[in-house]
């Protein structure tokens, strides 16, 4: 199968630090390489894969120096998908709504993985023109802003089985925050948590620059270097190191998160995840066995307190059997398999 994948451009394929979207698609596309589709990557030059790779710009946005303009990078982006759109069986998007008025003007067999949330001010009044375009959720619960839109499936994230080593047995004894530092995300929230509980807590995070009063205001204040360590950006492998070495990860969300990419991460390493009861925890937790799912700050204190009752080889297992990448290319096939051959039929959710 000929299979076109349109990735982001902020980061690259897979991104160098943080980057969810582009990490997931550099998964998928390397898994549909393995098994025997012929995928083309369009994405920053700076991307590394197996696919054919079209260059869209040099250097992916966040990290260059200065940086480009984004506009005129989508806009080439898009002429290079148009100007090879008839060779494929299907084009496959993450780049959430630009692209859709140009495919279906060409008439190709496209979809599009939406990755963000959807519950935006005004995004339905917007994307009204849209409802027929095929899109693919990464959660049930993420759709639901836009339930009556043409969705074909859900396929939950996935990560290669190999990339993460469970720590069974760790030496340490920490609370872990993974992913960028936003209200929404609760830092602070954690902080508290891991005082209450009387663990450290060391935080791996990316700062965006819109959130940089947050940090300096709320966060910083509470750093110390040993009960609250700030640690930064962490690429994969030291990732491997922070989660698998942790008592849990703290994910005390607040907000619609459409996957939490490092749930699974987390589940990878055999490390339980203690989260709010928001968005996609419900689909993605085990509560009781890969996790608890909590509603505030005194029930995960009551849960840190009972990590002890928790299989970190079980979690492992779990994640086996539901977050690997192989599945996710997997479920993702059925769904171009169908569209590329005219199917219009919903697709059982790949869980």
């Amino acid at each position: 199968m000929r299979i076109a994948e349109v990735a982001p451009l902020a980061e690259s394929v897979p991104p160098k630090l943080y980057g969810g979207t582009e990490r997931v698609v550099s998964w998928l596309t390397e898994e549909l390489v393995g098994l025997g589709c012929d995928v083309t990557l369009f994405a920053s030059g700076d991307s590394n894969t197996s696919a054919t790779l079209v260059p869209a710009c040099p250097r992916a946005l966040r990290l260059s120096r200065p940086i480009p303009d984004p506009w005129s990078a989508y806009a080439t982006l898009l002429d290079a998908v148009a100007d090879k759109a008839t060779t494929f069986d299907l084009i496959h998007c993450h780049i959430d709504w630009v692209h859709i008025p140009l495919l279906r003007r060409l008439k190709v067999p496209f979809v599009t993985t939406m990755h963000g949330r959807l519950d935006l001010p005004f995004l339905r009044m917007m994307t009204d023109a849209f409802k027929d375009a095929p899109l693919i959720s990464i959660s049930d619960v993420q759709r639901k802003p836009l339930q009556d839109f043409n969705w074909i499936g859900t396929v939950y994230h996935g990560l290669p089985v190999d990339l993460l080593s469970p720590q069974l047995r760790p030496t340490t004894r920490y609370l872990a925050f993974l992913g960028r530092i936003s209200p929404e995300k609760g830092p602070d929230v954690a902080i508290r948590i891991a005082r209450a509980a009387g663990f450290p807590l060391r935080i791996a995070a990316k700062i965006p620059r819109s959130e940089n009063r947050y940090f300096k205001e709320h966060i910083r204040p509470l750093l110390d270097g040993d009960r609250v360590d700030f640690a930064g950006e962490v690429d994969d492998g030291a990732k491997a190191d922070f989660l698998g070495n942790a008592s849990a990860l703290l994910f005390p969300i607040d907000w619609p998160e459409p996957f939490g990419l490092v749930m699974i991460e987390a589940m990878a390493c055999g490390t339980p995840v203690i989260a709010w009861r928001r968005g996609s925890v419900p689909e993605i937790i085990d509560h009781g066995v890969t996790g608890f799912i909590v509603e505030n700050e005194a029930e995960a204190v009551q849960a840190v307190g009972a990590l002890d009752r928790l299989d970190r080889q079980e979690i492992r297992r779990v994640f086996e059997r539901r977050f690997s990448a192989q599945r996710m290319a997997q479920g993702y096939l059925q769904c171009f398999e169908k569209l590329a051959s005219g199917g219009r039929q919903p697709f059982a959710r790949n869980a």
